[in-house]
């Protein structure tokens, strides 16, 4: 970012001053990154015809290798623990999250891809009953269910379309609860940097470990470049998720998250010419609806 000095700097606008503003501004420049980065991947996997665990493996080490500067200040201090298990387990859960979505990625278009993966709250929900001990009252029940409900109508396995590959979206939703379930048991004792310590020195190695045994073919000098730069964007993503949960409630920054929706369909749409079927529309408002719900109970009860 440019320095420039203090006599010409004007003072920045009131809106920009506040906390819930930048955070918002934050987690929708997330939700474009994101988008931007499953529209590489589904280019690399479903164009370029590069494997899914290159693509997955190539992404996070570039993100990796940007999180350095972090990681040197930050210090290995911080990666002391009591739990080197359940950080394991919790980036093992997470890789296969990110092998899952990308496999996803060469068969699935982004519309359908992009909300099956929005039910992972409901597996949260699931995971935290069953694991944490949380308790899932008839509000929360129902929302899951309703949520649940508006995935089968997008996924619409009764349908003659149907893809059994259609199904990965819904596996990495699983597995990145999984994942959301652990770092919610281990930030009960853990530092947030421990957490994220172990999961940006793990992931490249754990998605290395996946590639063993698989046709390791070179990428091409095309693919190998929009590799490193969708890798910068998972970096930044990343950098702003948490640039957003810094600044405000978590509570109030998760429904700008849910605008990563339309961007992914946009850009599906004008790059690939995937538009939505009419059945998208209805299973995509039941999963919204369904999480505010949620979002908004629990917001009450805290």
């Amino acid at each position: 970012m440019n320095q420039i000095s203090q006599s010409t700097t004007t003072a920045p606008m009131p809106a920009l001053r506040s906390g819930a503003v930048r955070a918002a501004i934050y987690m929708v420049l997330a939700g474009l990154a994101f988008a931007l980065v499953n529209l590489a991947t589904q280019y690399l996997t479903m164009k370029l015809g590069v494997s899914s665990l290159i693509v997955a493996f190539g992404q996070y080490f570039v993100a990796f290798l940007f999180s350095l500067p972090w990681l040197l200040k930050v210090g290995l201090g911080a990666a002391r623990t009591q739990h080197v298990g359940k950080h394991v387990v919790r980036v093992i859960f997470a890789v296969l999250g990110t092998q899952a979505w990308t496999a996803g990625l060469a068969y699935v278009p982004i519309w359908q891809a992009i909300a099956l993966i929005m039910t992972s709250p409901f597996f949260v929900t699931l995971g935290a009953y069953l694991f944490l001990g949380e308790k899932v009252g008839p509000h929360r029940l129902a929302a899951t269910v309703v949520g649940f409900v508006g995935g089968m109508i997008i996924l619409a396995p009764w349908s003659d379309s149907f893809s059994i590959y259609a199904l990965w979206p819904v596996v990495a939703a699983a597995f990145w609860a999984a994942t959301s379930v652990m770092t919610k048991s281990l930030t009960g004792s853990e530092a947030p940097e421990t957490v994220t310590i172990y999961l940006l020195l793990l992931m490249s190695p754990v998605n290395a470990f996946m590639l063993l045994g698989s046709d390791m073919i070179m990428p091409s000098m095309l693919a190998l470049a929009v590799i490193v730069i969708s890798g910068l964007g998972v970096y930044l993503a990343q950098l702003l998720c948490a640039k957003a949960y810094s600044v405000a409630d978590a509570a109030y920054v998760q429904p700008f998250d849910h605008l990563k929706l339309a961007f992914n369909v946009l850009f599906g749409w004008v790059v690939f010419g995937f538009a939505p079927v009419g059945q998208f529309w209805l299973g995509a408002l039941l999963i919204l609806g369904a999480s505010f719900y949620i979002l908004r109970r629990e917001t009450r009860e805290q």
